[in-house]
C-alpha cells in the first residue's frame, strides 16, 4: 500500500496505523508531506518563508522517522504552503493508494474534491 500522509501537525505512528484498514504499517510505502504554512501574515507578504520551511521539514522528518520505526518505508518532503497544492505536487511523483489528512475534516473534504485518490480524515 502507498500512503500519502498530509502532516500539518506532528503525527505519531499509532495515529497513522489507527486510520488504516487492518492497522498495518509493516512494509507500507509512505510519503509524509509537510506543508510549509506560514503563521505570520507579515512574513508571508515579505516572502520570508525560511522559518515555515524549517518547521515543516523538521515535522515531516520526525513523522517519517516514527513511521520507519514501525516498519514502514517512509520518507518526507516539504510541500507548498497551500496543502492542496502540496498534495497535488506529491501525487505527481508518488502515486498514492490513499491519502490521510489529520485533524481537519474540512481540509480532507477539499482534498477529496481536488484529487482522484481515496482520502481519509483521521484524528
Amino acid at each position: 500500500m502507498r500512503i500519502l500522509v498530509l502532516a500539518r501537525e506532528a503525527v505519531d505512528a499509532a495515529r497513522v496505523r489507527s486510520a488504516l484498514p487492518g492497522d498495518d504499517l509493516d512494509g507500507a510505502e509512505v510519503l509524509v508531506v509537510a506543508p510549509a504554512e506560514e503563521q505570520s501574515k507579515l512574513k508571508f507578504w515579505m516572502s520570508d518563508a525560511d522559518d515555515a520551511i524549517a518547521d515543516a521539514s523538521g515535522r515531516g522528518d520526525e513523522v517519517a522517522e516514527e513511521l520507519r520505526s514501525e516498519g514502514a518505508h517512509a520518507r518526507s518532503e516539504t510541500g507548498e504552503s497551500d496543502p492542496i497544492v502540496a498534495v497535488r505536487d506529491a501525487l505527481a511523483t508518488f502515486p498514492a493508494d490513499r491519502i490521510l489528512v489529520f485533524g481537519d475534516e474540512d481540509l480532507a473534504q477539499q482534498v477529496r474534491g481536488a484529487v482522484d485518490v481515496e482520502v481519509t480524515a483521521a484524528r
